[in-house]
């Protein structure tokens, strides 16, 4: 049983973001927003004058015709003034990217024949591909040369998402499993089957609380210790967000676009985010009062919470 908080209201957004392409991945450092889009730029915002400060711009691809056009961004991460960027390629594989300093180099190029679909630094030297096929990639930068590469499962990868000290990471798939992975070895170290039955598109965890966004309209809640229940959409559930602490989850709630909290403690549903005209693509926590979220548009917007 779920039940609406009787303090529950529609929030709208403190301020925006506005990218000059589709943002398609960002990410949150400091003061400062980093935007991936479509227009092969990562634009940087300094958060509170809501103003692009840089824009680190990708080579542009040539066609079979001859058209110059851009890369497509596709996962933007940060770490000590690093920007990790994949974008597609011609051919549709992946090329990566480091921009640090205010250079551009590129680690990974399409003759690798790769479909990375997210990369996350594991530190400065390491970095961590997952594929759509659900390979993990485990990449020394500095040798350029991959520690592992492992074929979890058979199912397409949907997310995955590294916990607070980068020592686990977490896929969901197209089955509806969550896997809890070691990224020092890429043992499986547990399997999540009971919430989702479908594609899980979407996965957050913070402090020992897992929750995931599924084809089947379910946000599954894993927490340690503690029984696994789900909460039931009427929409499909595209995206989903958690706090620092794993007490507020988040969730692109119906074909109205708007983000869902609630309590992953008590299932109390609160307040929702009322914005979004499209698709949801990313819901992250600043901490437990902010929120930044972005849909299939090239508006990113910020949330301040009562």
């Amino acid at each position: 049983m779920f039940s609406y908080s009787l303090l529950a209201k529609e929030l709208h957004p403190s301020s925006t973001f506005h990218s000059i392409g589709f943002v398609n991945s960002f990410v949150v450092s400091g003061e400062n927003l980093y935007a991936g889009n479509d227009m092969g730029t990562v634009d940087v915002f300094d958060i509170k004058t809501q103003k692009i400060i840089n824009q680190i711009t990708l080579p542009l691809l040539t066609t079979g015709i001859n058209y110059l056009v851009p890369q497509k961004v596709i996962s933007v991460d940060y770490l000590n003034g690093k920007i990790l960027i994949v974008s597609i390629g011609e051919n549709s594989y992946r090329n990566v990217w480091i921009y640090e300093k205010y250079e551009l180099k590129q680690i990974v190029d399409e003759s690798k024949k790769l479909t990375i679909k997210k990369a996350l630094f594991i530190n400065d030297e390491r970095i961590l591909f997952g594929t759509f096929g659900s390979e993990i990639i485990l990449h020394d930068t500095q040798e350029n040369y991959n520690l592992y590469k492992s074929h979890v499962t058979q199912s397409t990868m949907g997310g995955l998402v590294l916990n607070n000290d980068k020592s686990k990471m977490v896929m969901s798939y197209e089955s509806g499993e969550v896997r809890v992975i070691d990224v020092k070895s890429s043992h499986v170290e547990h399997i999540y089957s009971s919430q989702n039955v479908d594609n899980v598109y979407d996965i957050a965890l913070n402090n020992g609380v897992i929750i995931t966004a599924g084809q089947d309209r379910r946000i599954a809640v894993y927490r340690d210790g503690q029984k696994d229940y789900h909460i039931k959409s009427h929409f499909l559930v595209y995206a989903v967000g958690l706090s620092p602490s794993g007490k507020t989850g988040a969730y692109s709630s119906g074909d109205e676009q708007n983000i869902q909290l609630f309590d992953t403690r008590t299932k109390v549903l609160g307040d929702t985010l009322v914005a979004h005209t499209s698709r949801i693509n990313q819901i992250w926590f600043k901490n437990e009062k902010e929120i930044f979220s972005v849909g299939s548009r090239n508006t990113v917007f910020y949330w301040r919470l009562d």
